[in-house]
Formats: C-alpha cells, sequence, structure tokens
C-alpha cells in the first residue's frame, strides 16, 4: 500500500504527443531566425552589389519587424476565426512567397517589397507558435514547451549564419541571392508537418466543439483524470456550464470569434487585466530594447569596429554567436519549470548588464587608441558571446513563455499579438537606428545606452513580475491586479491552496 502511494505521487512522464505537437509548432520561429541571422552577413554582399547606402542598409534590416506589426496585429483575430493549426499553415505560406521574392529580387524596391511580404509571415509565426503551445502543455512542463520556440528562432539564426558562410564563396551576384531564397525550404517543411498536429483545445470549445476537444485533451493530457480537469477548467474560462456534456454547444459570437476583447484589454480592463497587459508588453519591449538585435544582427559591423577586418573571419566570429545562442536557449528550456521564471529572467537581465558594459568598455577603449589592442579585441568578442548566452538562459524565451501563459482565455490570441507587434516594433527601432546612433554617439555610447535600458528592465522584472511556475492557465488571474503588491496576493494564495490540502487529507 505505501509502495501504491509512493508511485502515485510520481510525476508522470511527458506526454511524447503533446510534446512533438509543441516543437511542429515552435518551428514556425525558425522564419525570424533564419532572416535575422542571414541578413546580418547578406547585407554584406547586397551593399556591395546593389551600391546602397548604411541608411538604406539600416531600412532594410529593421523593416522586417516594422512589417510583422501588420501580420502580428492580425494573427490574433485570424487564429481565433480559423484556429490555430491553419494560422501555422498561413504563416508559412505567406513567408514562403517572400522568401521566394527576395531571392530573384533585381533591385533594391524588389528586395524591399519581399520583405514586405516575409515580414507578414513573421508577424504570423511569431504570435501562433507561443500561442498553440501554451494551449496544448500541461502546467508542469508550459515553461519547457512554450520556451521551444526562442530555441527555433536561434536555431533559425545559426542557420542563417552558417548560410551566410557556405555562399559567400559564390559571386556577389548569386551568393546573398541564395541566403535569402533557400528560406522557402523551412516554410515548405513545416507547412506539411502541421497537417498532423490537433487543433488548440482551448480554441476548439471557444467554438463550442466539445467532443473535439475532449478528443484532443485525451491526447495531450498525461492521465484521462488530468484530461477531465483540464477540460473542466476550460469550460468555466469560457462560460459553458459543467454539467453540459453536449458535443457541440452553441456560444456567442464574442467568445467565438474574438469580438470585443480589443475593447477589453485597452478601453475597459479590469485591475487584473491591466497588470497583465503592462506585464506582457514590458517583457516584451524590454527584450528588445536592451539591444540583443544589434548585438546579433551587427556583429560582423561590431567585429570590424573592434579590429576584426577579413570578412570571412568576421563570419566565422558570428557563426559562433548562433551557437551560444542555441545551447543557452536549450539550456533555458530545462530550467524554467524547474528553477523558475523570475530567477531566469533576473539573472539573465543581470547578466546582460554587465557584458553589455564590458562591450561598450572595450569598444570604447579601441575606439580611442591609435594601435591595434588584441586584450580589448578578446573582450569585445567575448563580451558579444556572453551577452548572447544571458539573453539566451531567460530573457529571450521567457518573453515567449511568459506573456503566452498570463492573458486569461478569452484575451489571449489578441493580447499574445499585442506582445508581439510591441516586440517586432522595438526590434525594428533598435536595427534602424543602431548605425545612425553609433555614428552619433560611438558605438562604445550605444552599448553603454543598452546597458542602461536593461538596468531599467531589471527593476521593472524585479517589481511588477509575479511567478508563474506551475500555475494552471486558467489560475493566472488570481496572480495579477494588485500590480506591486503581488507579493502578498501570491502568499495569500499559497496560504489557500495549503489549507484546501488540508481539509483534503482531513476527510
Amino acid at each position: 500500500m505505501a509502495n501504491q502511494n509512493v508511485s502515485e505521487l510520481k510525476s508522470p512522464k511527458r506526454n511524447k504527443y503533446a510534446l512533438g505537437c509543441s516543437l511542429l509548432a515552435s518551428m514556425t520561429s525558425v522564419l525570424l531566425g533564419y532572416d535575422t541571422g542571414v541578413m546580418s552577413g547578406a547585407v554584406i554582399y547586397i551593399k556591395e552589389d546593389l551600391k546602397i547606402s548604411d541608411v538604406q542598409i539600416e531600412i532594410l534590416v529593421g523593416t522586417i519587424n516594422i512589417y510583422s506589426l501588420v501580420g502580428a496585429a492580425i494573427a490574433g483575430r485570424t487564429s481565433d476565426w480559423i484556429g490555430r493549426r491553419y494560422t501555422i499553415i498561413l504563416a508559412s505560406l505567406i513567408f514562403f512567397v517572400g522568401a521566394l521574392l527576395m531571392g530573384f529580387a533585381p533591385n533594391y524596391w524588389f528586395l524591399m517589397f519581399g520583405r514586405f511580404v516575409a515580414g507578414i509571415g513573421v508577424g504570423y509565426a511569431l504570435m501562433i507558435a507561443p500561442v498553440y503551445t501554451a494551449e496544448v502543455a500541461p502546467a508542469s512542463c508550459r515553461g519547457f514547451f512554450t520556451s521551444f520556440p526562442e530555441v527555433f528562432i536561434n536555431g533559425g539564426v545559426l542557420l542563417g549564419y552558417i548560410s551566410n558562410y557556405a555562399f559567400s564563396k559564390l559571386p556577389t551576384k548569386l551568393g546573398w541571392r541564395f541566403m535569402l531564397g533557400i528560406g522557402v525550404i523551412p516554410s515548405v517543411l513545416l507547412g506539411i508537418g502541421v497537417l498532423a498536429m490537433p487543433e488548440s483545445p482551448r480554441w476548439l470549445v471557444m467554438q463550442g466543439r466539445l467532443e473535439d476537444a475532449k478528443r484532443a485533451l485525451d491526447r495531450i493530457s498525461d492521465t484521462l483524470e488530468e484530461s477531465k480537469t483540464r477540460l473542466a477548467d476550460i469550460k468555466e474560462a469560457a462560460g459553458i456550464p459543467q454539467d453540459c456534456q453536449d458535443d457541440i454547444v452553441s456560444v456567442t459570437r464574442q467568445s467565438s470569434h474574438g469580438s470585443g476583447v480589443w475593447r477589453e484589454l485597452f478601453l475597459h480592463p479590469t485591475p487584473t487585466v491591466r497588470h497583465i497587459l503592462i506585464a506582457a508588453i514590458g517583457i516584451h519591449f524590454f527584450q528588445q530594447a536592451s539591444g540583443i538585435d544589434a548585438v546579433v544582427l551587427y556583429s560582423p559591423r561590431i567585429y570590424e569596429k573592434a579590429g576584426i577586418t577579413k570578412p570571412s573571419y568576421r563570419l566565422l566570429a558570428t557563426i559562433a554567436v548562433g551557437c551560444m545562442k542555441t545551447f543557452f536557449t536549450l539550456v533555458a528550456t530545462f530550467l524554467v519549470d524547474k528553477i523558475g521564471r523570475r530567477i531566469l529572467l533576473l539573472s539573465s537581465c543581470g547578466g546582460m548588464i554587465l557584458s553589455l558594459l564590458a562591450l561598450a568598455t572595450g569598444l570604447t577603449i579601441i575606439d580611442h587608441s591609435d594601435h591595434t589592442l588584441k586584450w580589448a579585441i578578446v573582450v569585445c568578442v567575448c563580451a558579444t558571446y556572453s551577452t548572447v548566452a544571458f539573453f539566451s538562459i531567460g530573457m529571450g524565451p521567457l518573453a515567449w513563455v511568459y506573456s503566452s501563459e498570463i492573458f486569461p482565455l478569452r484575451l489571449r490570441a489578441q493580447g499574445c499579438s499585442t506582445g508581439v507587434a510591441v516586440n517586432r516594433a522595438v526590434s525594428g527601432g533598435v536595427l534602424m537606428t543602431f548605425i545612425s546612433l553609433y555614428k552619433a554617439i560611438s558605438i562604445g555610447g550605444a552599448f553603454f545606452l543598452y546597458a542602461g535600458v536593461a538596468s531599467v528592465a531589471w527593476i521593472f522584472f524585479y517589481t511588477l513580475l509575479p511567478e508563474t511556475k506551475g500555475r494552471t492557465l486558467e489560475e493566472m488571474e488570481l496572480l495579477f491586479g494588485t500590480f506591486f503588491k503581488w507579493r502578498s496576493t501570491m502568499k495569500e494564495l499559497e496560504r489557500n491552496i495549503v489549507e484546501c490540502d488540508d481539509m483534503l487529507l482531513l476527510s
């Protein structure tokens, strides 16, 4: 009997089907990662071939993030309308067309049009991957599953860097076109793979398709009891009576298609929704405002400024950046459900502050020196590696994990699309101003500025973001609404849980 009790207390194994679905959905993030990585090297050859200026380079590099705002803005409503699964397929199709257009671009303006189309696909992909994954994953390993998008972003970045190096030996006119056009391959594979995935059970409940939702939950849950509990929680969140056992029920248009959500988010938010919105927007804003995309996408220029002049050496050093990002994001996926969101986030942000200060100091010393300082070059290279490492172990994956899990069911799609829109707008702003910024205040001064932003981010994370590890999606609303007093709310919630457990033991 004692052995039986012990076995019941053991954590169930992760559901392999849910894991597979999460991996497939998260692969959409490869599209953004590949574009970011490949463009860092491709612009060297695009500038030479098309004879464009630094300002045009800034616009070319950064505007895909602005274009992705269009995709992110409409992806939430689209996913509420046609479902999470078909939205992933749509994202792949749009990016496929964009990659083809960029690969065959005869001039700068045609290339910009291809960037516009690809950007819409990126916006769709960034919004839908964490939403689908959060809705499929059990609470016990939701952080692990919802950090997959960042893993694939970094995997895409690394593939982009490798593509740069592989095609750099081709003639200039062909090299950059192959670098950009080869992006059609992951989009085709992804579009085919998604057909094997089930629809999100939470979306199915929003449509009143209870039987389909039950079948999906039975497949992605560890036990039938867990499946029943999750279905009951989702029905409660969707306003469907628990005693309703019909296969298909009638739901209001507002519930099924997301009508009125923008009003609830922005015009008349409750204190809870306002706190959630501030947290989601803040974590996405600071993720990008700390300058990580400047480090990743302009790393060849940083190495050039640091004193590495040979293009092939700069591209090889950049590949190492991609390796660091991918490795440490993988580490984060295994830590996020064990040690929690806040510890990773605060440690990551603190490490970034120190790394950015080291990079800024090294670049400033090199700028003011009239001869080569090898030790300063080493400091700059190591600082870029440590910056992306600290970012990837916390701020990178957790922006997607956190924002995808804190919104209530009725607000989740549009709430996440708002976070993605902020993320891409700030990223675009950073990339479109970086060259002009470092010319105005020096490249060291630019990174001192990013270190200052990261310091403000640490304060924001510490004061306003509660720990969400182990909570079900339907419990999240209890953690928010008291803003700076969330710790008192957390203690009260823990006390209530302990009291309920004691009552169950006594009964």
